[in-house]
């Protein structure tokens, strides 16, 4: 054993009585430091400033008897004793969820689940569904987070989420909903005024509503329509699916919407591009949620409202999204956008 690694043993086996005034506070600050590999971008996750997070970490070395990071201009790099920390310290993490997950358990129908979902779907396609469910379970309270950024369930962040990417924690259960299909659209104005595009080459003289996020390919626009840069062709930028939505409507320019726009009374024309894109969406929740009454009936409902069969907008084969209005009538007419405030601006 090199001669540091037998200091740090000696220095530690010295300390062990301090290590037991180390904190779960302490070692998630440690986790989460590992993860983000920053102590800027950790303190915010924890509400701290920078310097407080530094000092937890120095007094957790301390008491440790090692060094935990390597720390440098580019960020923080884990050390070998920091490592050789990280997976006890992930399994502690793992069996606290697991005390916290079992105590919310129940046989019981009533109470919490707390649904994650992406933006655009949870907005235009749980929401108005939620409605009617939660008239008929009136002791389940649905608290439904719809952001782009991804909810890690294993971690208690939410109890069910629909994401763009398959987990492969073996922990959770994961099923395929569907998939969302991807098109060009414009506002009608925005055709009278400028016409439409009509080749992806052509995209060079229109402007482009952008969407980016977490679960987004950043490269993927350009990559899509063949370009090398997007510079000077994007208007507008925003995470928003709603943002999106509501500037394509107004005629901000041209962008990409899910295929049942149209379908579900937005006023505006389907450009085709040959450009046919894709995301599965996927249900994920942890298995032990396999044993509650009320998430198994969240759960069943959520799977029914994204039933391919009833819903040909989830199917894995592309439909053109004008003929998706007369496959999908029923869902416009009862679940449609008319009311919301993003088509229908002031």
């Amino acid at each position: 054993m090199p001669q540091h690694l037998h200091q740090d043993a000696a220095l530690a086996q010295h300390r062990r009585p301090d290590v037991l005034n180390a904190s779960w506070e302490d070692l998630r600050a440690f986790l989460l430091c590992t993860r983000h590999q920053s102590f800027r971008n950790a303190a915010e996750v924890l509400g701290l400033t920078g310097t407080t997070l530094m000092r937890k970490i120095d007094r957790l070395e301390e008491e440790l008897g090692f060094k935990l990071f390597l720390r440098a201009q580019s960020g923080l790099s884990l050390s070998d004793e920091g490592r050789a920390l990280l997976f006890d310290v992930e399994q502690m993490e793992r069996l606290s969820f697991n005390i916290f997950r079992r105590a919310s358990l129940s046989t019981d129908t009533r109470g919490s689940v707390r649904v994650a979902v992406t933006e655009g779907p949870g907005n235009f396609w749980v929401l108005p569904r939620l409605i009617d469910f939660q008239k008929t379970y009136r002791k389940i309270m649905v608290d439904l987070r719809c952001a782009m950024e991804q909810a890690d369930v294993s971690r208690l962040e939410a109890d069910i989420s629909i994401q763009l990417e398959r987990p492969t924690n073996p922990d959770l259960i994961v099923t395929k909903l569907g998939r969302l299909h991807i098109y060009t659209f414009a506002s009608e104005a925005y055709r009278d005024a400028y016409g439409v595009p009509q080749s992806i080459a052509d995209l060079r003289n229109h402007r482009i509503v952008k969407q980016h996020g977490v679960q987004l390919d950043e490269t993927g626009y350009a990559r899509i329509l063949g370009l090398e840069s997007l510079e000077g062709i994007v208007g507008i930028s925003t995470n928003s699916s709603v943002a999106v939505l509501y500037a394509i409507e107004r005629g901000a320019g041209v962008g990409f919407l899910p295929t049942s726009a149209i379908a579900l009374g937005a006023p505006l024309v389907a450009i085709d591009l040959g450009i046919n894109y894709h995301m599965d969406l996927w249900l994920t929740y942890h298995k032990e949620f396999r044993n509650s009454d009320r998430h198994k009936i969240v759960i069943d409902w959520l799977k029914s409202i994204f039933d391919a069969k009833a819903y040909a907008c989830f199917r894995d084969e592309f439909i053109h999204p004008n003929d998706l209005v007369r496959l999908m009538a029923g869902s416009c007419k009862n679940y449609g956008l008319q009311g919301y405030t993003a088509p229908k601006p002031l």
